[in-house]
Formats: structure tokens, sequence, C-alpha cells
């Protein structure tokens, strides 16, 4: 079949690779513009958009896909299906019926499970022990199409939501080129979600990424790991911010108030709302990420003992 295929990040890349390989054809990609990254704010093609240039195929980047020149383009391609991993951009119904088949979408849920744009980040937020990835026909609800093929995953103790999407990403790349297969064999029917157990997974902020050390140790844990690597979990200290990596659950630890801190040679310990937690890596503001008793060892003369 003729393939477009619109993803941008590079959790993206495992399907657009997956297909490409395949004995189906990638005329084209749909992906986001070129946008300004880093710290130096330069304008970067997206992955997806890079991938495309190394591999001699066509990037189609509308700022938004309702783009009458864009939908004009996606006709002229004559796509037969749109296989879609986190593009990024709501995609209008006028877009959706061109293909033959339509669009289908790679969701990082157990749908109807954390419908929207961070389903991964809020499964690990909320402490879930299982989820999974299901691939489903796109319509103009938010994520509510007929699910073709799912797969489960165990959440781990210790995975941050980065590490859990590099694993969803690689196996729901085969679970897409198994629908595709089957939807262009006319041997796939979707199921209808289910209306019990919707849940939403809105985008994460900065402001969610902030620890609140008021919380117990466990969902001190849960909401670190959740933003690693992006946005990235950060506390306040010395009127500054400072970034975090995961934490380890001590209950051996010192008896601390909430981001009250104990710091020692070889550690460096938080109070939360009951155990404390030991810092592993921080990131101080303008710096590079440390080892977080190195860090500590500095503030031995410094009078500061607590995270905002």
């Amino acid at each position: 079949m003729r393939i477009v295929f619109a993803g941008t990040p590079e959790v993206a890349l495992p399907t657009l690779e997956a297909l490409h390989g395949s004995d189906h054809e990638v005329v084209a990609v749909l992906t986001r513009p070129d946008a300004p990254t880093g710290r130096g704010r330069r304008v970067s093609r997206s992955p997806v958009a890079a991938w495309a240039d190394e591999h001699g195929v066509e990037a189609l980047t509308p700022a938004k896909p309702r783009e009458p020149e864009f939908l004009e383009r996606l006709r002229d391609l004559d796509a037969d299906i749109v296989p879609v991993v986190a593009y990024g951009a709501l995609v209008p119904p006028a877009a959706l019926e061109i293909p033959r088949l339509g669009w289908i979408n790679l969701h990082f849920s157990l749908l109807p499970a954390w419908r929207g744009a961070a389903p991964v980040q809020h499964a690990v937020l909320a402490g879930d022990e299982m989820t999974g990835a299901c691939v489903f026909q796109l319509e103009a609800g938010l994520d509510t199409g007929p699910v073709y093929g799912r797969l489960t995953e165990p959440i781990e103790p210790g995975d941050t939501s980065g590490a859990l999407l590099d694993r969803l990403a690689i196996a729901g790349a085969r679970l897409t080129l198994d629908v595709v297969d089957a939807l262009g064999a006319g041997a796939l029917v979707g199921e209808p979600q289910p209306e019990d157990g919707v849940s939403y997974a809105p985008k994460i902020t900065v402001d969610d990424a902030r620890v609140r050390w008021s919380d117990p140790a466990f969902a001190v844990d849960r909401r670190i790991r959740a933003v690693t690597p992006a946005p990235g979990a950060w506390t306040e200290f010395a009127g500054q911010r400072l970034r975090l990596g995961p934490v380890t659950l001590d209950p051996d630890g010192p008896d601390l108030a909430p981001g009250e801190l104990a710091l020692a040679k070889h550690h460096v310990h938080v109070g939360t709302a009951t155990d404390s937690v030991r810092l592993e890596q921080v990131q101080p503001a303008g710096k590079k990420p440390m080892d977080a008793a190195a860090w500590g060892r500095g503030l031995q003369h410094t009078g500061e003992t607590r995270f905002a």
C-alpha cells in the first residue's frame, strides 16, 4: 500500500522504520514545521523530517493540516492509509476522509484509559502497574475511535516515562505494521471502545513537574519518574531552580520534615510527608547534571538546609 506517515518526535521513528522496511511504500511523511530547540534556540528539523531528508522521502510540514495546499498534496499522493505516531496536531475531518483506509493512530495506553497527549506520564504518575499501546482509527473525537490491535507492558518500579515510552515505541512499531498489513488485506475490523474506564491524560506542564515535598514519598517518586526526561522534575533551592533525577525510596533514612535536607558525605536525603528519599542526580541552574552527593558536599557551609 501507499503510505503517508504522520509523526514528529524520535518516539515515532521505530514505526516509521518498520513501515519503510516493509512491502509497503512510504511516499511522504507529515510532520510539524521546523522549530527553535535547545538553549541556543536554533531552528531544527523534527526527527521525522530529518529521517525523511536522509531517505529521500518528501516531508510535508504545514503549520496546520487543514491548509488547502496540504489537503491538495495529500490527494495527489493517493495514499491508502496514514499511520500516526505522536504527530502533535489535530487532524481535521477534511484530511481524515482523503486516504482510502483513513488514518490510524498508535497511542501509548490501553484505551479508553489515558486518552490525550501524555498517556505514559500519567500512567506512571498514577502508579499504574500495567499499561500498553493501541492502534485505533483516528476520528474527530479525542482518541475515541475503534481499536484494531493492542499490546500490554508492565510498568516496572523504577521506570521513568522515557524508559517506558522507549519500550512501547519499539513494541508498538510491530503492532502498527501488523495492523497495516491486516487492513490492506481486508482482514481486520475495529472494536469499539467501551464506555467505562475512560480517563484523560492532558499535557504535562513545567508546573506539574515541580516536586511537592508535602506529598508522601511514593508520590514524590512517581512524580519525578513521570516527568523524566521531559519536562524534567525540579524544586527551588536558595532562590534558584534545581532539576532532579529519579530518587531512591529509603524507609531507613533520617527522619526529616517535608523539604528538609540531610547532607552526608555520600548521600543527600530530603524529607517528605512520610519517609525521606535519597537524591541521586541534580542539575543546578546553568550547570550540567552532577552526582547529588558531590553537590551536597559543596553545601556544607552555606547554611541552606531546605527545598522550597
